[in-house]
């Protein structure tokens, strides 16, 4: 009976922690969320403004007129037009106080920094656009607080997982995380509100690197360098978001990258589930789930966690929603992470190391656009994967138009850039790409050779696998279904273009089923349709029409052009124009012979992978 009544009390002392941890969190998420609904009342969102300034400077002022008999630091103003060389730039930087504690992370905007000062720098002037710059609504932009009360937006399920958290702050206190952010030319009062240093556990956060890409300005830097943990560098001339990102990351020290857009604002506890699921695997990319902070009214809203990225054939990013089963497997496990084909590419962490060994990214696109197509194939086809993390919320500003421009213009840019990520891993079925966007087809995207190395260096699986393992939602288009995709195989060797151009000899290598030359990065394709065997743009074409052995060479694909058409016969690859076979020379080369059933040299097999 003691042991009964014991285990009773037990259970009903934890059942009762966990019912009032339940309803304070309910009750404290109510008042954020009637808080949240009282924000177009101007008085009330003044006087509440008023209050919170005054609560917050009362608690601040000690402390800080403390620090500054300790630390005697020049305020940074914006008539601060120090041009000092790096040298001097690091020495100053060196003198800057870092915050010693979380707590002082919280009290954040200490006197060595001119908030307001810095603000005006890009206020909204009387009668100015309130769109014009940033592409978003300056003026109600300018009116919130930096340091403004987001709602809670997480799944109450996440309530069990903050009781770990404060194991998971102390795994993490060497695994520190730098946070590159690109900006160019986002109001400052929108950057400061990003908050991340508000909402980072100081040992989690081991800098900030602010990518100033050829801004208007070159003193926006110098002037956040005042906040703690925060590096700036400046662009010499416009590179755009992919060059500057990569600019950010080879500059990070700490071990894990997190990639945010400027026009963000991260939620509570947004960094700690990103950190521990790159700790369990370091090949995981994951991304938060992005909130939706309203363009005209910068209204926080809270985004659905029943989506998954991904992409139809015009290769755009869209948002998929989840199929029913899926969705009553996440009920019952709402904070698991969710697999996804793609990312928005804006905001993701990921292992350092393992950014660098996946090919970072890829420096031959610009500015914007179709990079987080190519990072998302690449890293699913190379041996990692995509996870959003419902524990982890960040909002972002969502919107109609980019406030720079694009070289060529902005059409121009992405189609190149998406064609880059298209060919490079694709393989053949980036002709649905260009049934759905024809005008692709004409846009120069330069040299891919690096990205087809990489595939090969990583032995990376084919966008077949991809399509069948990763993504089996997105179908071929309807007639695009009879193709044959792999390896023309003969017992241990494949053909192999040895990474061949127009007009070189094919060859026959030992199979080394990574992709490479036989399949993956060129997969051999096969159309009964078209009767043609090829590489991309590449067809296996008969050099010459007489000889006792043709050598088999690549050159462009031509509709009808009959030394370039093959039938696939039983075991034998056969252009009956000529009526000669794919056979194997003694030298290893693939040529074309006289039929023999009987030679084995002309038995092939095309083994799909």
């Amino acid at each position: 009976e003691k042991k009964m009544r014991w285990r009773r009390m037990t259970f009903l002392i934890i059942f009762a922690s966990v019912w009032f941890t339940l309803v304070f969190i309910y009750t404290r998420d109510l008042s954020r969320s009637n808080e949240s609904k009282s924000e177009d009342d101007p008085k009330t969102n003044k006087d509440r403004k008023i209050q919170q300034d005054k609560i917050q400077i009362d608690r601040q002022d000690t402390k800080v007129r403390e620090k500054l008999q300790q630390r005697e630091q020049p305020v940074v103003k914006l008539t601060d037009d120090d041009d000092d060389d790096d040298d001097d730039e690091s020495k100053r930087e060196a003198k800057l106080p870092e915050p010693q504690s979380e707590q002082e992370i919280e009290a954040r905007w200490n006197p060595n920094f001119d908030e307001k000062a810095y603000i005006a720098a890009t206020a909204l002037k009387k009668g100015e656009d309130p769109y014009k710059r940033n592409a978003f609504n300056q003026a109600e932009c300018d009116k919130l607080p930096t340091n403004r009360e987001v709602p809670d937006t997480r799944d109450y399920g996440y309530v069990i997982l903050k009781l770990f958290y404060i194991s998971i702050d102390i795994f993490y206190a060497d695994d520190a995380v730098n946070e590159p952010f690109f900006f160019n030319p986002d109001a400052f009062v929108g950057l400061l509100r990003v908050s991340v240093l508000n909402r980072s556990p100081a040992n989690l956060l081991k800098e900030i690197i602010l990518v100033d890409d050829f801004s208007d300005s070159a003193s926006d830097g110098k002037l956040l360098r005042a906040l703690p943990k925060v590096k700036t560098i400046r662009n010499n001339k416009r590179e755009g978001l992919i060059r500057s990102r990569i600019r950010g990351a080879d500059m990070a020290v700490g071990d894990v990258l997190t990639f945010l857009d400027s026009h963000c604002e991260v939620n509570e506890k947004w960094l700690e589930p990103l950190l521990n699921r790159v700790a369990e695997n370091e090949t995981t990319v994951v991304s938060p789930i992005i909130d939706v902070i309203h363009m005209e009214t910068f209204q926080y809203i809270g985004s659905s966690a029943d989506l998954k990225g991904g992409f139809g054939w015009n290769l755009n990013f869209k948002w998929d929603a989840m199929t029913p089963n899926q969705q009553r497997e996440r009920a019952s496990h709402p904070t698991q992470p969710i697999k996804t084909p793609m990312i928005a590419g804006g905001l993701f962490s990921i292992s350092k190391k393992w950014f660098i060994k996946s090919g970072k990214y890829d420096m031959g696109m610009d500015v914007w656009g179709g990079e987080n197509l190519e990072i998302s194939l690449r890293i699913w086809m190379c041996g990692g994967s995509l996870e959003i993390i419902p524990c982890s919320r960040v909002g972002h500003v969502f919107r109609k138009r980019h406030p720079y421009t694009f070289p060529g213009g902005g059409g121009f840019v992405f189609a190149r850039n998406t064609r880059r990520a298209a060919e490079a891993w694709m393989d053949g079925y980036v002709k649905y790409y260009y049934r759905i966007e024809p005008g692709a087809k004409g846009v120069p995207y330069g040299d891919i050779s690096d990205r087809l190395k990489l595939r090969e260096q990583l032995k990376c699986k084919s966008f077949k696998w991809y399509m069948r393992n990763v993504y089996p939602e997105l179908s071929v288009p309807d007639g695009g279904g009879n193709e044959k995709f792999g390896e023309i195989r003969q017992k241990d060797k494949c053909v192999d273009s040895m990474g061949g151009k127009v007009g070189d000899k094919v060859s026959i290598f030992p199979c080394h089923g990574g992709g490479g030359n036989q399949a993956g990065i060129e997969e051999w394709i096969y159309g009964p349709d078209v009767k043609q065997i090829k590489q991309r743009d590449h067809c296996l074409f008969l050099s010459d029409t007489t000889g006792d052995q043709i050598p088999v060479v690549l050159m462009p694909c031509e509709g009808e052009a009959k030394l370039m058409t093959w039938e696939i016969v039983g075991k034998t690859i056969m252009n009956r124009f000529l009526q000669r076979c794919l056979s194997l020379s003694p030298n290893g080369e693939v040529v074309a012979e006289s039929c023999e059933a009987t030679n084995s040299n002309q038995e092939w097999h095309l083994n799909e992978v």
